[in-house]
């Protein structure tokens, strides 16, 4: 079952896509079975939706599911919680030692961007990065969690991330300006849907991604140093997540910062796709120049 948000920006609505009895996939009207602003991806939620695709009383909408706008699954996440070289070689690539403890840092809920929407490069901005990663969307509430296994309990689904980060802003300095590089407009496009964690081996999904056509990167989760229990146990020690949120996993080797490829310029296109979670595009433009996600 895919979850996913349709419609223009401002203005989505929830939608399931899944198979009808002839195994064609087909758009499901999913906001018949929420309340008002209520979201598809707590366990109550997903139960009814489920529950009612199950017995045929969800209806069909009428969107096309090939020309209608996807928007970000979470619309506006609580928090963006991020972990920071959690491949060996992206670590590697980025000139440090792979972390002994999970590295955290926060991205601005606003950065949240659709998965197809054309996507800004800042004004000023000389080295603008694609990262894939896989998003772990929570929907129970989490705080010190005890165990791995009531860390998983909290965590409604996964996605397809890209962690957009101006490295200029990001690097430089002693300390590094982490917030500055990675807090940016339309920096987090998620997508292109949710899946309910249940119908997914999180551990072993290939991740990839392309430029222009040519391949970046390509990994495979089970690569991570922390994997997703340990990343969401290891957050709920030091903040309370909260449904809505989304924990971005790190991404793997293969983006500008190694030196092996040039930053994205105005034209670029970016496709991410990580198994069993669809792909995503964005075209990139620089900022100033805007323009609207059927242009891209």
């Amino acid at each position: 079952m895919k979850l996913l948000r349709i419609g223009p920006p401002g203005d989505e609505s929830w939608a399931v896509l899944a198979p009808d009895r002839s195994g064609a996939e087909r758009l499901w009207a999913a906001s018949t079975v929420l309340a008002d602003g209520e979201p598809a991806f707590t366990p109550a939620a997903l139960a009814r939706i489920r529950a009612a695709l199950a017995d045929g009383t969800l209806p069909q909408s009428a969107s096309d599911p090939a020309a209608v706008r996807l928007g970000s699954p979470i619309p506006r996440p609580g928090s963006i919680v991020c972990v920071g070289m959690n491949y060996v070689a992206h670590a590697a690539e980025s000139g440090a030692r792979p972390p002994q403890i999970p590295v955290l840092f926060l991205k601005p809920a606003n950065t949240a961007a659709g998965p197809f929407d054309a996507a800004p490069i800042p004004p000023l901005a000389q080295k603008y990065d694609w990262e894939v990663e896989l998003g772990v969307v929570i929907g129970s509430p989490l705080s010190y969690a005890a165990s791995t296994d009531e860390a998983m309990a909290a965590v409604a689904g996964y996605l397809v991330a890209n962690d957009l980060s101006e490295r200029e802003y990001q690097i430089p300095g002693e300390a590094g300006q982490w917030t500055k590089g990675k807090s940016l407009p339309a920096s987090t496009p998620l997508g292109p849907w949710f899946v309910p964690a249940d119908e997914l081996d999180v551990g072993n999904l290939r991740l990839r991604s392309w430029v222009n056509g040519e391949p970046r990167q390509d990994s495979n989760t089970a690569d991570m140093i922390f994997d997703v229990p340990t990343l969401v146990h290891h957050a709920s020690q030091y903040m309370s997540l909260e449904p809505g949120d989304v924990v971005l996993t790190g991404t793997p080797e293969g983006v500008a910062l190694s030196g092996r490829f040039p930053y994205l310029q105005t034209g670029d296109v970016v496709e991410m796709e990580i198994e069993g979670l669809g792909r995503m595009r964005q075209e990139f433009y620089r900022a100033g120049s805007p323009r609207t996600s059927s242009e891209a």
